[in-house]
């Protein structure tokens, strides 16, 4: 898009670009998303950027109506294999916070300068300013849902000092964590028993019912549960995280949030976070965006699909299918090898166990290095034995196609398998059914066509 383009979106408050891009006021020095309700800004005083961090980095501060820090990440990131998506996607997990700059740049098989060059050239802003962003987010959950104290926030959300904490708050929100603490609702508490309240927002419409129809008929004992009737269920599991565990609740029912134009662009599914160290809200909250395939563009996919003369009546029956992806790749991976049933016993005799059980929900999915050492043999023991080793990368910066091909030299791993590994491990929007001619029309959303057909039971 051009810059006039994009203040057409802005002009008319179109919800099907919040978090595509960002525009600023230079007359007040504030920063929205293309759907915010406060009058339109003259052209003359706006700005673009591509990212919340780039505007930023350029002295706007977020704006407190429209929350452009809380809108749904640019699907490109996960439809993208370039070094600078996966450079996202690993940010997005948290990989800079956790390694650092250098560490992000070691999964990304590139120097730190080659990594800070490109993103700063296509984003505006580097791996440390990207990440500095989503902390702030972060912060602001955690300080306006939760009676943390203000010091342990700080740490808890990626930041090296209070001060770096404090001075980054009012940069950004411009107002101290007091201050947005003083102005939420009141309905907080240190540990709540629901856990931290969120909300996972998407763009366009969301047929929530077939993606947890989907977790339903795929769901481990153990590790997840699904209650409730349908149209109002809920999804739980276990989360295995680099500083401790979690355990999350999802709703089904989607929350629609009608835009300034009358329009509802979007909205968001409402999700409970129990965290026993909240050092990890970040990672949590990608996992299950991943999962729940919460950045996908549907707008763009319903359009390429919908001129397919075969997928047409059932893009128009489930306008903004998802892909869902995996909170958990590499559990993703040995489930689908092996299978629910055999999934289930590999829980019951490797998993470990929670130190507070939570209903049905009492383990976590067994590790990688626990199976390698526990089931030695076969494809499971070559698979586990590669994860475990790092010779098989499944991470959010993973690169695809070597990823493909790692599989590929493991033993009793079919096409089938690979495909579905691909697709929801690796979060790949386009991959294509194994065995069935697809025509490139439906590129780059094969795997979205692949969830129409089973959706409309053309396809087992």
């Amino acid at each position: 898009m051009d810059e006039d383009t994009r203040y057409e979106a802005v002009r008319s408050r179109d919800g099907r670009f919040d978090g595509e891009f960002f525009f600023a006021v230079e007359t007040t020095g504030i920063y929205c998303r293309p759907s915010c309700p406060a009058v339109t800004p003259k052209r003359r005083n706006v700005r673009f950027f591509a990212t919340a961090a780039a505007a930023q980095g350029s002295g706007f501060r977020a704006c407190r109506r429209c929350r452009p820090d809380a809108v749904p990440g640019s699907a490109e990131w996960n439809a993208r294999a370039d070094v600078v998506a996966r450079a996202m996607r690993l940010i997005g997990d948290g990989v800079v916070d956790r390694e650092g700059v250098a560490g992000l740049a070691a999964r990304l098989g590139y120097s730190a300068r080659q990594v800070q060059r490109q993103l700063t050239a296509e984003l505006g802003a580097g791996p440390v300013a990207l990440a500095r962003a989503q902390r702030a987010h972060t912060a602001r959950v955690l300080v306006q849902t939760t009676d943390l104290p203000i010091t342990e926030i700080a740490f808890a959300s990626g930041f090296a000092s209070v001060r770096q904490f404090n001075d980054t708050m009012r940069e950004v929100y411009a107002a101290t964590p007091s201050e947005l603490r003083a102005t939420a609702p009141r309905q907080r508490g240190r540990h709540p028993a629901g856990g931290v309240p969120l909300r996972l927002a998407y763009r366009g419409p969301y047929q929530a019912g077939d993606v947890l129809d989907l977790l339903a008929d795929e769901a481990v004992p153990g590790v997840e549960e699904i209650t409730g009737t349908r149209g109002r269920r809920t999804y739980r599991r276990t989360l295995r995280l680099p500083h401790g565990t979690g355990i999350v609740a999802v709703d089904e029912r989607p929350r629609a949030a009608a835009s300034a134009s009358g329009a509802r662009p979007g909205g968001w599914l409402d999700a409970r976070l129990q965290l026993t160290d909240p050092r990890d809200l970040t990672t949590a909250v990608g996992r299950l965006r991943r999962l729940f395939d919460l950045d996908a563009d549907p707008y763009a996919v319903d359009e390429r699909l919908g001129e397919d003369e075969r997928l047409a009546p059932l893009v128009a029956a489930r306008p903004g299918l998802r892909s869902p992806g995996a909170a958990d790749a590499e559990e993703m991976a040995v489930r689908a090898l092996v299978g629910p049933k055999d999934a289930a016993e590999l829980v019951r005799r490797y998993g470990k166990a929670l130190d507070s059980p939570s209903g049905s929900l009492t383990h976590l999915f067994p590790e990688p290095a626990v199976l390698a050492e526990a089931e030695p043999h076969g494809s499971l023991g070559a698979l586990a034995a590669a994860l475990a080793d790092g010779t098989l990368r499944l991470d959010p910066g993973a690169d695809r196609d070597d990823a493909e091909a790692a599989l590929f030299a493991l033993p009793g791993m079919d096409t089938a398998t690979i495909a579905v590994i691909r697709t929801r491990a690796l979060g790949d929007p386009d991959v294509a059914p194994p065995g069935l001619s697809v025509p490139d029309s439906r590129r780059p959303w094969r795997s979205y066509a692949l969830r129409h057909l089973h959706a409309a039971g053309e396809l087992d």
